[in-house]
Parts: structure tokens; C-alpha cells; sequence
């Protein structure tokens, strides 16, 4: 799921479990990667992927301190993020549109609440493809902003956590669910 345009700035910052990074484009946060690299191999990442951006805290201090918290155990939620082009600045996404079926599949994982888990044909209903699950499968395995569109609260509808792309997989998606069931 590629952005709308070029990245313009990117950031890393620490949590409890480690660096995380964002990268945004004219029209809002458009990459989220989740704690697993070391800080310098994180920043070379994003820069690498980022050419020309430039490497700026201030446009990243919300999601900073909300993925800080949630990392820290406390309930943060990102539900005021949007890609409403009146959103502020600060809050804005960068999504596929609408219209796509990537796009419904995001938008509809944002449904799902702290704490709770929904299954991939769940997911697909909600994006109006009810006999879709594995397309929604694939398309929220290409979600570029985890945590902020939590996808690792999607599993098989037995509960099992089934996959998760971001580097980490499957035993940093068991880690979160099991730190907001804690909660």
C-alpha cells in the first residue's frame, strides 16, 4: 500500500520495548514501524526508504507519546488520527482511499477495540466483502501503520493470532494483545 507522495520527514524515538519510527508525507503519517531494531539501524532504515526527507521530531511528538504510553501499559488509543484532510496536522493519516478495498480494510480494523480481537472474515464483512477473508488477510498484512491501525487485533476466528508482518511477527502481536488484556 504505497503513500500518496514523497516522504517529507521521518523520526525515531524510544519506548519500553524498544525504538520505534514513523514517516510522513505531505498528507500525513503514512509508515509506523513497530519496537524491533536498534535505534541507529532504525534511523538508517527510515532514511534509506525516506530519501530526501528530512529527520524532525515535532511533527512526530503525538504519536511519540501515545506509542509511549501504550508500550508503557497504558490504554492510548489513536482513534482521533484520521484521514480527513480538516484533521490537524499532527493527526493526520495518509490511507488508501475509500473506494479501495485496501482502504475499507484499514479504515474497518480501526473498529476494533483496546483490548479486544476481531477475526479476518469479521474484517472482511466490515469491509463489505463478506466471503473475503483472505483478501483482508493480504491487505491488512500490508497495513503501514501498525498500532495506529491495530491490526495485531485481527486473528483467526478461533483465536489463534494467525499472522502479523511487522518485524517481530507473530510473537510481538501475542506481546500486545497480551499487554491490553492485562490492562
Amino acid at each position: 500500500m504505497s503513500q500518496s507522495g514523497p516522504f517529507v520527514a521521518f523520526c525515531v524515538w524510544p519506548t519500553s520495548w524498544g525504538a520505534m519510527g514513523g514517516a510522513r508525507t505531505e498528507n500525513g503519517l503514512a509508515r509506523v514501524v513497530l519496537p524491533h531494531y536498534a535505534p541507529a539501524e532504525l534511523r538508517e532504515l527510515l532514511a534509506f526508504e525516506c530519501p530526501g526527507a528530512r529527520c524532525d521530531e515535532k511533527d512526530f511528538e503525538e504519536l511519540m507519546a501515545r506509542c509511549q504510553a501504550y508500550f508503557n501499559g497504558q490504554a492510548a488509543g489513536f482513534d482521533d488520527f484520521s484521514d480527513r484532510p480538516d484533521a490537524p496536522p499532527a493527526l493526520r493519516l495518509d490511507l488508501p482511499g475509500e473506494r479501495t478495498f485496501a482502504g475499507r480494510v484499514l479504515r474497518a480494523c480501526r473498529a476494533v477495540p483496546y483490548g479486544q480481537t476481531r477475526s479476518y472474515s469479521w474484517l472482511a464483512e466490515a469491509a463489505s466483502k463478506p466471503d473475503g477473508a483472505r483478501a483482508a488477510a493480504a491487505a491488512i498484512g500490508r497495513n503501514p501503520l501498525p498500532l495506529v491501525l491495530p491490526c495485531h487485533r485481527i486473528t483467526y476466528a478461533g483465536g489463534e493470532p494467525g499472522g502479523f508482518s511487522a518485524p517481530g511477527g507473530v510473537e510481538l502481536k501475542r506481546r500486545m494483545l497480551q499487554l491490553e488484556k492485562a490492562r
